[in-house]
């Protein structure tokens, strides 16, 4: 059954001559949800005129018990489920529609209003105090993880322990050791290249130097791990909604909006093989699309992506000059280095050692005999 009806204006400015403005008629049927009224509701003085200005606010770290509302306000309807709160609110002029997400503890804030003032005025009211502050940047660095679940893409952003690279540089091969130097430094203003290819043996440790760099770049860079990058490049509207999203933390210091993001994406090896074009069909070009062309146009947005394989079998379209913002092998630390590493040559293989066979062999369960083990069973 259908109930059309025409909805009151009690949410917009009293005065307004019905003539003056648009007709709003809400259709309700039992396929819509309670949070699809409130929607419906929210944008009603909107379409109306009554309230021709509005803005919306992406938050993350929102707590779990805020209201999303001004002080002293009290919602007028309300929807909650198992994963959303959704809420809206009205005002003298104003319209608010909050929906918050605890469990990826992230919210949405959007706010209409008779003018542009009022409407900063009522979302500012509405969010003040309801964000927690992150963990010091000392002790753990804020990273999203995207996932494609069966109502759409989702983000969960948590905080991750990471290193500085100080601490950990001894960990890799000189040569590594001083390619990532380099790749530490670089900041806003010196990006040149969108994609950061890092490939060696498993266990070397790519994932560790990962979190370092997200320590070092977090001022001006946030970092998103897609989980599922074989669905990212082979769904259209899920490598939209994550390219082009806005959540996350975009807190700089200088230049708010100006923040980059770097999608991670690990142990990608079949997505930049030499023979990807023909086994992954279009999840290739979509990459490349999204570095370098009309995808990545007018987005911040950098790719890094860690792989086992070779450098010689990767597609030659990945590693073309100009396209990689740094291409670092991570190999094995040579015996020497290895030996150094470890403080005695005990157990060393003559050909050197990862760092997953090194910290093996400083606990003790590692040796020669278990190489093959070890080097697949620690994930750095």
């Amino acid at each position: 059954m259908r109930f059309p009806r025409q909805i009151p204006f009690e949410l917009g400015a009293p005065g307004v001559a019905p003539e003056s403005v648009l007709p709003v008629v809400l259709t309700v049927d039992d396929s819509d949800s309670p949070r699809d009224v409130i929607d419906a509701l929210a944008l009603t003085a909107f379409v109306a005129g009554h309230q021709p200005h509005a803005t919306t606010r992406d938050l993350t770290d929102v707590r779990p018990d805020a209201t999303l509302l001004p002080a002293g306000v009290t919602a007028l309807r309300e929807s909650i489920s198992a994963t959303e709160h959704a809420r809206l609110a009205a005002g003298d002029g104003w319209t608010l529609r909050s929906v918050h997400w605890p469990r990826n503890m992230s919210a949405e804030v959007s706010v209409t209003a008779v003018t542009a003032e009022l409407v900063a005025e009522i979302i500012e009211a509405a969010v003040k105090g309801m964000t927690a502050a992150p963990a010091p940047v000392e002790e753990s660095v804020q990273m999203g993880f995207w996932y494609s679940a069966s109502q759409g893409p989702q983000r969960h952003p948590r905080p991750i322990t990471a290193g500085s690279w100080a601490d950990i540089r001894a960990n890799y091969a000189d040569a590594a050791a001083t390619s990532f130097d380099r790749l530490m430094k670089v900041d806003r203003e010196s990006v040149h290249g969108r994609l950061l290819l890092l490939h060696g043996p498993p266990g070397t440790g790519k994932t560790t130097v990962l979190r370092a760099l997200a320590r070092e770049w977090h001022a001006w860079c946030q970092f998103d791990c897609v989980l599922d990058p074989e669905a990212l490049f082979t769904n259209p509207a899920y490598l939209m909604e994550v390219a082009l999203s806005g959540l996350g933390d975009c807190r700089c210091p200088d230049k708010r909006h100006d923040k980059w993001r770097l999608l991670l994406l690990e142990d990608c090896d079949e997505l930049i093989r030499g023979e990807a074009k023909h086994n992954t069909g279009q999840a290739l070009s979509r990459l490349l699309n999204l570095t370098d062309g009309l995808l990545g146009q007018g987005r911040k947005v950098l790719v890094a992506i860690t792989t086992n394989e070779d450098l010689a079998r990767l597609h030659p379209a990945v590693v073309r000059p100009g396209r990689c913002l740094a291409r670092v092998e991570v190999p094995a630390l040579p015996f020497s280095e290895a030996t150094a590493w470890l403080g005695t040559s005990a157990g060393v293989p003559a050909d050197g050692a990862t760092l997953a066979e090194l910290y093996a062999l400083r606990e003790g369960y590692g040796g020669t005999e278990e190489r093959e083990t070890v080097a697949t069973g620690l994930y750095l």
